[in-house]
């Protein structure tokens, strides 16, 4: 009877909070909505007073006009190079960030040197310094190797930004994997790197999903250092980009929101084919058996 009278209040409570949770996401997507709908209504409902909500009228002038279909309006915007650009710098980026910060990640939480722990504190330390300080020390990097307004120097800085949280991610998730199994491998007659190949790696590929993620959609969204050290559509990526729709007396809302839609689309598909291992990556290690 006691049970009866407790599941009645259990599943209110439940029902509570998912009703708050539901809310709460309600509002952090209004903005995307928001964004997604001025991309798709005609340029007369942009600035209406008071604002209509929903578009009375779907059009695809925005776009049309983004990549130069519509004859009436051309918007000077060089999409595509912006696409090409942002996929390459992500890519790039997050593969080398995640190769560099899942073999430290490993090396930290499986073997023991001088002044590991300093090290490892260092790297996680440099996450601390906010990106608008590493501006000018990044610039003068760069500009002294002739990799300013170049793909690969964006990309070689993002490496260095997302390495030390890849790192960090990875190191954690290999410390939940025991220890035997690398010296039953040992045993057997492997050597280290047979050993995180064949025995740790697989184990952590989770890890690697969700350290994935994040080092791409870091890369993705970046507009402080890009807008700095990019200067040229050769190596202009979306968030800079997004800038070109602005004039001295006039920013072309439709337009931007069209490019934002663009930009949004790579970066969904990809959370949505990994969010698999990204779940199964933060939740990895939260139950032992």
């Amino acid at each position: 009877m006691l049970t009866h009278a407790v599941r009645p209040h259990g599943r209110s409570r439940q029902a509570l909070y998912n009703l708050v949770a539901f809310a709460i996401l309600t509002l952090g997507a209004l903005p995307a909505v928001w964004i997604i709908f001025t991309a798709f209504r005609p340029a007369s409902e942009v600035n209406t007073t008071p604002p209509i909500w929903i578009p009375q009228q779907i059009t695809l002038d925005a776009f049309a006009s983004l990549f130069g279909l519509n004859p009436d309006y051309a918007a000077g915007v060089p999409v595509g190079d912006y696409m090409r650009n942002s996929i390459i710098v992500a890519t790039m980026s997050t593969v080398v960030a995640l190769a560099l910060g899942t073999m430290g990640g490993y090396a930290f939480s499986r073997f023991e040197f001088k002044g590991h722990r300093l090290v490892f504190l260092l790297i996680m330390l440099s996450r601390a310094v906010p990106g608008i300080a590493l501006s000018l020390p990044l610039f003068l990097l760069l500009r002294n190797f002739g990799l300013v307004d170049t793909v690969g120097g964006l990309s070689f800085v993002y490496v260095a930004v997302n390495t030390p949280f890849s790192v960090w991610l990875m190191d954690g998730f290999f410390r939940q994997i025991p220890r035997d199994l690398d010296e039953s491998a040992y045993i057997d007659g492997c050597g280290y790197w047979t050993a995180f190949l064949r025995v740790d790696l697989p184990l952590a590929l989770p890890g690697m999903g969700a350290a994935g993620i994040f080092a791409f959609l870091a890369a993705w969204n970046e507009y402080q250092l890009a807008s700095l050290l990019t200067r040229t559509p050769a190596a202009k990526t979306f968030p800079v980009g997004l800038y070109d729709f602005t004039s001295q007396f006039t920013v072309d809302w439709r337009g931007m929101c069209a490019m934002s839609v663009l930009m949004m689309i790579p970066a969904i598909l990809f959370v949505i084919g990994t969010q698999r291992s990204m779940v199964r990556g933060l939740t990895f290690g939260a139950i032992k058996g």
